[in-house]
């Protein structure tokens, strides 16, 4: 009995792993999860993340050469001495302590300068990474889903073709339909199979670009864009939005921290030509004389100031400083390309938002007419008075408004996340609110 219930209660908890299994596979997975893993996951923002670590490594060693410099040293020897009359033994000790502090140094303070200007671009760079990553995210997911759209669709249209295919047939058959149109709607069916194979190799292409950057296959069903989603437009206008752009863009703040850092490179080279001055302390205690010779044992003490001032280099100071400026003035306008790109790429942005809101609008009205349509014509065609090219226009008429309408709305949640993305304003909360508009396939 008791071998029975135990047989019974393993196979219960191994078909409750198994359902739990099948549910897990089964489960779909959305925008936001997927944000969340391709953080930790996107090579990208990973090089980003250690770029920033060694700019502040830098920037630290830097800063230790403005800080004081202490040395000790010891020493430890074992001597032996002949003459023509007598050999000697003896061993020796010696300690030093040095201390050493730069009072002018104007080559090492702005050297800190600029691996401090390095590590804040490195900052903003990590920023713009992973900015860039979240888009790239979005635009891959939606691309996705919409070679999804594109097989369903297909799928949807092939099937209504073939029910008109079969009526056809039948009307053939009863010598009431013209063979060029049996052809013509047999080779629609052909067509749209060979679409149909092409939509579902493009949908796996499409979640290779989204395991590229999660660093894993895509197993899991993505979830969808909700039937009727809440669409609004950006509260602010296109000056607001250039203006933020201009202000907050990581990409653009890198850029400017690169020009500082350009800056101080010339004033580094610049101070090539000043004096520095440090001040030395060192202790030393010893009992070893000239030439190894064992002396009594002695304490020194000494203070000191030590200025050097470069005379002539062979012209090289000036070369290097030639050449950084020509190295600045590269900086300048790449800064310069990348303030008008970001320009336009905010203005685009925003004219795309205003342009999918009003095709979205369009596209709804001309789908339900494109439905219509088709169902009157079929309608008509069962009657003899359409024939079989009026039904596959139609057909194709209503499946394009729905591909187009479909597109129009992920070309918004797009084009909306592109405008934050130049804005700088891109967070979480953006991809969350996106992550909201979808739900799961049905």
């Amino acid at each position: 009995m008791w071998t029975s219930m135990f047989k019974l209660s393993t196979l219960g908890v191994c078909l409750l792993v198994n359902a739990n299994i099948a549910m897990a596979a089964n489960a779909s997975v959305d925008l936001w999860a997927l944000y969340l893993e391709s953080r930790d996951t996107d090579p990208r923002i990973l090089r980003a993340a250690a770029l920033e670590r060694s700019s502040a490594g830098r920037q630290r060693e830097a800063f230790g050469r403005l800080l004081p410099q202490l040395n000790a040293n010891a020493n430890f020897n074992r001597s032996q001495r002949d003459d023509n009359l007598t050999r000697s033994q003896y061993d020796g000790q010696g300690y030093a302590l040095g201390l050493s502090q730069l009072l002018y140094a104007p080559q090492a303070w702005r050297s800190y300068q600029k691996f401090s200007a390095l590590t804040r671009q490195s900052v903003f760079e990590h920023e713009n990474a992973r900015i860039q990553a979240s888009i790239d995210l979005v635009e891959r997911y939606f691309a996705t889903l919409a070679a999804e759209d594109e097989l369903r669709l297909v799928q949807a249209e092939l099937a209504a073709t073939e029910r008109n295919h079969v009526r056809l047939e039948a009307l053939f058959a009863k010598k009431m339909a013209k063979v060029t149109d049996v052809l013509e709607l047999k080779a629609r069916v052909d067509l749209l199979n060979a679409r149909s194979i092409e939509a579902a190799n493009q949908i796996e292409i499409n979640k290779e670009t989204i395991a590229e950057l999660i660093g894993r296959p895509i197993e899991q069903p993505l979830k969808r864009l909700a039937t009727h989603p809440d669409f609004l437009a950006p509260q602010n206008d296109q000056v607001f939005w250039v203006t933020t752009a201009l202000r907050s863009n990581p990409a653009l703040q890198a850029s400017e921290q690169a020009l500082d850092a350009a800056q101080a490179a010339v004033a580094e080279a610049k101070a090539g030509h000043l004096p520095t001055l440090a001040f030395d302390i060192n202790a030393q205690r010893s009992d070893i004389g000239y030439e190894g010779a064992l002396t009594p044992r002695s304490d020194t003490y000494v203070a000191s100031f030590g200025l050097q001032i470069p005379l002539y280099s062979g012209g090289s100071t000036q070369a290097r400083v030639s050449s950084l400026y020509a190295e600045l003035d590269a900086a300048q306008q790449e800064h310069e390309a990348l303030r008008r790109q970001i320009m336009r790429e905010t203005r685009t942005a925003y004219f795309n938002i205003e342009a999918s809101l009003s095709r979205i609008a369009a596209l709804e009205l001309a789908l339900a007419s494109a439905e219509k349509s088709r169902s009157a014509t079929e309608q008509a065609f069962s009657y003899g008075v359409m024939n079989a090219v009026d039904v596959l226009d139609s057909i194709e008429m209503e499946f394009r408004a729905k591909r187009d309408l479909l597109q129009s709305q992920y070309n918004f949640i797009t084009s909306l996340l592109v405008l934050y993305r130049w804005s700088g304003r891109l967070n979480d909360t953006d991809v969350r609110r996106v992550n909201s508009w979808l739900v799961p396939p049905s």
